[in-house]
């Protein structure tokens, strides 16, 4: 309601961004065209060198996929990874982004042994790896903590916790030997990062709020070291970093949602794998200092979004009156209305 106070804080602030802010859709990245390589699916050679490696884990699908499309287009190699068989996915990423090449492989996050494979692997096709995002999540389903089983619990901390350490550990071991090169790692925030509660997602939020204090940790021991021991010098030079891609329309929002929650939040703030992808991988490249924050859903942006719903009255591309998802003529959509990418 316009009545109610937070409400017109939100306004009064929206009412003051620049009008290109308050008025325009989010913006996309520019496409770049590239130096033009020659994509054989990972098995072909190069017209020219690389703009570099880029390991992405969970990128079967989602914004994972679409992360992997943004960097192809700028001339990098890049290595999608998924639990589940990604061959289908690399030929789509094949034709549609030929200035960069795509391998794949399969990889458990949560097992030490198919993380350290997966490093092995994206050293063998990539050479230099510059950027590992550290996208792969679960969310274990809608539900009440009691009410999850216990096998699911395990299953949520390993992806998304043990995951993240097994992964940022190989990330950097890699990293480490790598001379004169900068690699950057990303670690993948989400719902519960501030410590907000999250009913229906404990785990995922409890998972996700430890994240920052991973890499706030991990900054402190390359930049200072750990008190106690000698300060080592590696011959390549490490970055983590959080990376924020806000509600994306995947599986992971849609799975057990209630049209409550596909009118609102989702039908205002919510976005598709593609924007998010070709807002942040620019802001991704961009990051030089250790210990960064990208973020799709800045303040600007969701003041914006608000603005546009509730003062303009302008309704979502995504979501109906009654919060079901409009399907796209053309497009093919799952049971959860989560669309299909290729």
């Amino acid at each position: 309601s316009l009545s109610d106070p937070t409400m017109r804080s939100l306004i009064f602030l929206a009412a003051t961004l620049s009008l290109t802010d308050a008025f325009v859709a989010a913006p996309n990245a520019r496409r770049f065209g590239g130096s033009g390589l020659l994509s054989q699916g990972g098995s072909g050679t190069s017209l020219s060198m690389s703009a570099g490696g880029v390991v992405i884990t969970g990128s079967a699908g989602g914004v994972g996929f679409a992360y992997a499309g943004e960097f192809m287009d700028r001339g990098y190699d890049v290595v999608i990874c998924d639990i589940k068989d990604c061959s289908t996915a690399a030929a789509a990423l094949t034709e549609r982004h030929p200035n960069g090449k795509v391998f794949h492989t399969q990889c458990d996050v949560s097992n030490a042994e198919s993380v350290g494979k997966l490093g092995e692997f994206s050293q063998e096709k990539l050479g230099t790896i510059n950027y590992w995002i550290n996208n792969a999540g679960i969310n274990g389903g809608r539900r009440a903590l009691r009410d999850v089983p216990i096998g699911q619990v395990e299953a949520v901390v390993k992806v998304n916790l043990l995951g993240i350490l097994l992964c940022t550990k190989v990330a950097m071991d890699i990293m480490a030997e790598q001379a004169g090169v900068t690699g950057h790692i990303f670690n993948t925030v989400g719902s519960g990062v501030k410590g907000g509660g999250t009913p229906g997602y404990a785990c995922y939020g409890a998972t996700k709020r430890g994240l920052p204090q991973l890499t706030d940790s991990l900054v402190r021991e390359i930049d200072e070291g750990v008190q106690g021991y000698d300060k080592v010098d590696t011959k390549g030079t490490i970055q983590v970093h959080n990376l924020s891609p806000g509600m994306v329309f995947t599986k992971l929002l849609l799975d057990d949602s209630t049209p409550e929650l596909r009118k609102f939040p989702f039908g205002v703030l919510a976005a598709q794998p593609e924007e998010v992808a070709a807002d942040l991988v620019p802001k991704i490249l961009s990051t030089k200092e250790n210990g960064g924050s990208v973020e799709f859903l800045t303040t600007d942006r969701v003041l914006t979004k608000f603005f546009e719903r509730f003062v303009l009255q302008k309704k979502s591309e995504y979501i109906d009156d009654d919060g079901n998802v409009i399907k796209m003529p053309g497009e093919q959509y799952d049971a959860d209305g989560v669309r299909s990418l290729y």
